[in-house]
């Protein structure tokens, strides 16, 4: 009787089966510890870029496949320039960080063409009207998106701990670019935060007493206990109603309110207002800054009020904001 062991695989093999290519550009993204928007951006670009193609392996295709596949994004697709960047981007890192073949320049890219156009600005008048048409919760949502200039993920990923009212400061941890920074909190809007923590630490002792899962951790405190997600520290000041299931760690956790709820509530009372404005959750951000401006505040410090990288960003509101140029008389009143 031959003994054919030698020719099969061992099923207590080491060595651990090979990943799909998909799960190795989210493997990759989480290395880096790209959010999890930025992954799905990437693998939705590079899926894109492999169906375009009949199903090629990336491997076997290099700089003309992504100038073909660009090209046609802007030429047939007519996406806008930063879409197209997104998508160049997304292949480069796969290129780059996946399959080992940085790329270097790639020559014939059409580029799609980039457009310059200043935000949409409200009034403080228009942007208390609109509040004024909004339930409780999501009024002190966007206070706070007026009120500091939040992105409105930032918002929703504010946690119990990140709140100081005793020193008047919240801080926003691993904003746009990872970065952290500290802001004000209006003094308007601290009786409304105070009384919303007391009945949100009545609503997570009874979860916890219920024996419900804890919240979700941050990536950057991925190494603590599990019983971290259950402390009142980490508690989202906006959590859901529901519990669901985390798309990384497969756990079962609270998570943040949906954006799309927030997105919601502010168009309807957009609506309710009779604003004729196509305003959204952001141009709130947008008016804050534009506001600062108006009132003096130094670019330098609206640029780190902001968390902006590159100060010439911030200077976009220079041109949103009240100057002298506005205090010119028009020829047809004169």
């Amino acid at each position: 009787m031959s003994n054919n062991h030698e020719n099969t695989p061992s099923e207590f093999s080491s060595e651990p089966p090979k990943l799909k290519l998909l799960d190795q550009l989210r493997q990759a993204t989480r290395l880096k510890h790209y959010s999890i928007h930025t992954e799905d951006g990437y693998v939705r670009w590079v899926r894109r870029f492999i169906l375009f193609h009949k199903k090629r392996h990336p491997a076997e295709m290099a700089g003309p496949e992504i100038r073909d596949f660009l090209n046609h994004l802007a030429i047939e697709k007519q996406l806008a320039a930063s879409t197209q960047n997104q998508a160049l981007a997304s292949i480069l890192f796969l290129y780059q960080h996946v399959l080992m073949k940085p790329l270097g320049y790639i020559e014939g890219i059409v580029r799609a063409k980039s457009t310059r156009r200043l935000p949409v600005v409200l009034s403080q008048k228009e942007v208390f009207k609109i509040l004024s048409c909004m339930p409780p919760l999501l009024k002190m949502q966007c206070s706070l998106l007026y009120g500091c200039g939040l992105r409105l993920m930032e918002v929703l990923r504010l946690r119990v701990m990140d709140l100081d009212l005793e020193q008047d400061k919240l801080t926003v941890r691993d904003g746009k670019g990872r970065k952290d920074r500290i802001l004000p909190i209006p003094s308007s809007l601290k009786p409304e935060l105070s009384a919303h923590l007391t009945l949100l630490h009545s609503r997570w002792k009874k979860q916890i007493a219920e024996g419900c899962p804890g919240v979700s951790i941050p990536e950057r405190d991925a190494n603590l206990p599990s019983e971290s997600s259950q402390d009142w520290a980490y508690y989202y000041l906006f959590p859901s109603n529901k519990v669901s299931t985390c798309p990384r760690r497969k756990l079962e956790r609270r998570h943040h309110l949906h954006k799309a709820t927030v997105q919601r509530g502010f168009k309807a009372a957009l609506e309710c207002s009779g604003i004729l404005k196509k305003a959204s959750c952001h141009t709130l951000r947008h008016s804050y800054a534009t506001h600062l401006h108006s009132s003096g505040t130094d670019i330098l410090l609206l640029q780190k009020l902001l968390g902006h990288s590159d100060v010439s960003t911030t200077m976009l509101y220079t041109h949103l904001s009240v100057d002298s140029t506005q205090q010119i008389p028009s020829p047809l009143d004169t």
